[in-house]
């Protein structure tokens, strides 16, 4: 029994050796194929905020992922390091403690320049991945960290989806703000500047911007936040533009925000994609605070099979590790992200069969491959790829897609690149769907306020203008209002029609000169100010002014005297230049037609010799004018064109005789002064409006200022020039056409126009108002109403026609047009006719000429046309026969050449 039990001892003992053995040599032979290599990759989180639990997470299940589908010789281990510290000291403390081969963070170029610069020299090189989008925020550096990758899409795009669409609402002002992050170098500040730029492009700009301090910084961040949006919310401008925050700043902003009321009617809240992709995370009841919101996310293609085993993972892990968390666990791009840089890195290690940074770093450049986030390939050490977005407004307790926006082909409802191109080359535009803005409406908000139904717009109209057709303010006892009327006041009506919203306002009269009516909107004592107010560079630089709804310039009016008349060819100024010379042709050809038709029939009072007939036939065409010839009318034919051109003499002859007496009677009227020249040389006194920019204009052009004399009154300046107190007045070129249209006779407008701006309505600087009322104003010009607002002013005056200077020097032609086409037409048919039986009376003698004339015709013809073309079409033929004719006797040469001929 002792021997049984001592052999199965040592079996039992063999065994265990054998197996032993075999598994050393096992060992062996693996440890002979290949060498154990531990990668090690440094990450960096936040873990206080959504986005750095949602990395950590990602990254964890990428090495694991990466740990079970690659070979057992090489194994990657991540470090995580995370503190509120500065990026940078954390990188090195990856580096120096945990000897970790590659670093992946939220780390800008600052941080990754302040790393390599106080690293040790053996640690540079290390590959370091930015997965922050601050890292392009930052200015250009003098050097740029050579080891520096960077895995988020460039924050100029973001910008530039920011400006397509404040461009497409065409919002012209913004707010802009965002909260600090908490990177070292604080580089938030760039912002502001992109998003500036941007806007610039879009004829839009930032009318405010603030910056919070980070959330987690703030003792009482509702008490804070409830105090900064009480004065956002004193501002005109209604479009909020929240560039950067954390999921938790813009919950808790959003959330004052809906309390406050300022996610009601006329705002515009527009979010960026660092909020925007984490709401899928975000309780359907926090959402209620956020109605209306528009925003842009980063596309991510959902569909694929990879996503949905990453979205099952990370799903179930981020509960493991986060259970407190509320809401649901979706991953955002900024997981996505994390993940393909892990995996960037791992491929890249995997490659090596040693550790080396440089190798390393070269090898992650090299990255080419299909990531959860898209494609994943680098260029200048950047992501190579143009970030697609997906526009999402919330809506209830979700919110819905209602575009794409990408840099090259802007607003689409389609994701592949080849089929956007091919729909913007074929011409068809994409507008964004419809959208639920702030207050359940879905018009688009203008993005500002200025007044409202309690509150309208307090308008400034002038009081004490002198010419009241512009604006005209009566008080009404029986209704106890004030009535404001007149041009200027009824453009503005007219312009405030064509806005594409309700504007209210009231119109308040302002006692004081034009200038202080200016400094009154500067300084927001009135909201605007509408009248015959002149455009000028200085009151340009107290506020702003609207598109001017009519020309204007500085324009002299003077009397009027008698023009001395010459009274040499004063007979011949009765008729224009071109009527004399129409009727002494038609004279002329009356005569001849007559004495054609005349000779044809045999008449002898036109026979005689040639120069008896030309003579005859001239005297005949002046005579007929008199009714003094003495050649006897036998034929029909020149009855009817004698008739005919008596006709037009004699009604000819009566205008001519009344406009003469007319030239001869009636006074010729001209400007007493000519020119501002003579008044100056002279010292002679001038008018001009009470208190007006005029009296500064004229001192310019050299004028004394005591020769100028203010006048208050429309009235006032006919008796001033009655009384000879003002040799000239000067007005801005609609009130000169006011004043000329009540004083017609006596005066006229003489010397040059000064130009100015023209009439326009002010505003306050930076007021939104100014662009839409400059738009609406050119679209009353271009329909003509101004025009006819202008008539209906001009029109109430009392004149009479134009006076005889007005109506040019003489008659045209144009007057007796219809009696000279008569006269011409029959003239001409009587011509053809006398033509006609000319030719058949002279027939035999024509064609006798032309029988004797044409054999000489004939040979002269030919001779011309023989010698061109010897000479022309075949010379070298003819200079051979020349050659050979040359060769022959004399004789039998010019034998030869009268054959030719």
């Amino acid at each position: 029994m002792r021997s049984a039990t001592t052999t199965a001892f040592s079996l039992l003992v063999y065994f265990l050796l054998v197996a032993f053995s075999l598994g050393n040599n096992k060992n062996g032979s693996i440890d002979d194929d290949c060498n154990m290599i531990m990668w090690r990759i440094g990450a960096i989180f936040d873990p206080t905020t959504r986005v750095g639990k949602e990395q950590k997470v990602a990254m964890e299940i990428a090495v694991d992922e990466f740990n079970s589908r690659n070979s057992k010789c090489s194994e990657l281990v991540i470090n995580f390091a995370y503190s509120h510290a500065p990026a940078a000291s954390l990188a090195n403390y990856l580096v120096n403690k945990k000897q970790v081969h590659a670093i992946l963070g939220p780390l800008t170029h600052q941080e990754a320049a302040l790393f390599s610069d106080f690293g040790d020299e053996a640690y540079k090189g290390i590959p370091i991945i930015s997965l922050s989008p601050a890292v392009s925020y930052s200015t250009i550096l003098p050097t740029e960290p050579p080891s520096l990758i960077q895995m988020s899409s460039d924050v100029n795009s973001q910008m530039q989806c920011f400006a397509a669409l404040i461009g497409y609402f065409k919002w012209r002002k913004v707010i802009a703000f965002y909260e600090i992050s908490n990177s070292f170098s604080n580089m938030d500040v760039g912002l502001i500047t992109h998003l500036s730029d941007s806007l610039k492009v879009v004829d839009s700009s930032i009318e405010h911007h603030l910056a919070f301090p980070p959330l987690s910084s703030l003792s009482s961040s509702k008490s804070f936040i409830q105090e900064e949006l009480v004065k956002l919310r004193t501002k005109n401008v209604k479009v909020f533009v929240l560039i950067q925050c954390s999921l938790d700043f813009g919950l808790v902003l959003f959330e004052m925000a809906n309390e406050m009321g300022m996610m009601g009617k006329d705002y515009v809240w527009i979010i960026s994609d660092n909020m925007a992709s984490l709401l899928d995370s975000v309780e359907p009841s926090a959402l209620l605070n956020m109605q209306g919101v528009i925003g842009f996310k980063a596309n991510v293609n959902e569909k694929n099979d990879s996503f949905g085993e990453f979205n099952v993972k990370f799903r179930r892990k981020y509960r493991s590790e986060y259970p407190e968390e509320d809401g649901y666990p979706s991953p955002s791009s900024y997981a996505l992200k994390a993940y393909d840089a892990t995996w960037a890195t791992g491929k890249a290690m995997q490659k090596l069969s040693k550790s080396n940074s440089s190798e390393l770093m070269k090898s992650i450049l090299l990255s080419d491959f299909e990531g959860l986030s898209g494609k994943v390939n680098f260029k200048n050490g950047k992501l190579y790829r143009n970030q697609t977005y997906r526009i999402i407004n919330v809506f209830g307790k979700s919110y819905r897609e209602v575009s794409f926006w990408t840099p090259e082909f802007g607003f689409s409802d389609l994701v592949e690149s080849n089929e956007m191109k091919m729909r913007i080359e074929n011409g068809l535009g994409w507008a964004l769907g419809s959208i639920l803005w702030p207050g359940g409406k879905q018009t688009v908000p203008k993005g500002w306020t200025i007044g409202g139904v309690d509150k309208p717009l307090k308008i400034g109209v002038p009081a004490g203008g002198v010419f009241n057709q512009f604006v005209t303010i009566k008080f009404n006892q029986e209704r106890n209002e004030t009535l404001i009327s007149g041009f200027s006041v009824h453009v503005f009506e007219a312009v405030v029609r064509q806005l594409p919203y309700y504007l209210p306002y009231v119109l308040v009269p302002f006692y004081g000169t034009y200038d202080d009516m200016v400094v009154g909107v500067s300084n927001k004592s009135l909201d605007a100010a509408v009248g015959d107010t002149e455009i000028m560079p200085y009151r340009y630089e107290l506020a702003e002014f609207s598109q001017p709804y009519i020309d204007s310039g500085l324009v002299m009016v003077v009397t009027e005297r008698p023009r001395l008349k010459k009274a040499h060819f004063i007979v011949i100024k009765a008729f224009k230049l071109k009527l004399w010379i129409l009727l002494a042709v038609m004279s002329m050809s009356t005569g001849a037609v007559i004495w054609l038709n005349e000779y044809v029939s045999d008449n002898p009072d036109f026979s005689g010799s040639f120069p008896q007939l030309i003579g005859s036939m001239l005297w005949f065409s002046v005579t007929v004018l008199s009714f003094s010839q003495r050649e006897s009318i036998k034929s029909n034919l020149s009855r009817l064109v004698l008739t005919t051109w008596l006709c037009v003499v004699v009604i000819v002859t009566a205008c001519f005789t009344a406009l003469l007496s007319s030239i001869m009677t009636v006074p010729r009227l001209e400007p007493s002064v000519l020119g501002v020249d003579y008044l100056i040389k002279t010292n002679a006194a001038v008018g001009c409006n009470n208190k007006s920019f005029i009296i500064r204009y004229l001192v310019n052009l050299q004028f004394k200022p005591e020769n100028i004399k203010e006048i208050s009154s429309f009235s006032d300046y006919p008796k001033a020039f009655e009384k000879g107190e003002i040799s000239a007045a000067f007005f801005e070129a609609p009130h000169a056409k006011v004043f000329l249209a009540k004083n017609c006779k006596g005066y006229t407008k003489s010397g040059p126009v000064y130009k100015l701006g023209g009439f326009g309505f002010v505003f306050p600087k930076g007021s939104p108002l100014v662009v839409d009322i400059s738009e609406a104003v050119l679209k009353v010009t271009q329909s003509g109403e101004i025009n006819q607002l202008e008539e209906q002013m001009l029109i109430s005056s009392n004149c009479s026609s134009p006076s005889a200077e007005e109506q040019g020097p003489g008659l045209g032609p144009e007057l007796f047009s219809g009696p000279l086409l008569i006269s011409g037409v029959i003239c001409g048919i009587v011509l053809l006719i006398s033509i006609a039986r000319f030719v058949r009376k002279y027939w035999l003698y024509i064609s006798s000429v032309i029988a004797n004339n044409a054999k000489p015709a004939l040979r002269w013809a030919s001779l011309v046309l023989t010698r061109c073309y010897t000479r022309i079409v075949r010379p070298r033929s003819v200079k051979d026969s020349n050659t050979v004719i040359e060769q022959r006797p004399n004789a039998q040469q010019n034998v030869e050449i009268t054959e030719v001929f």
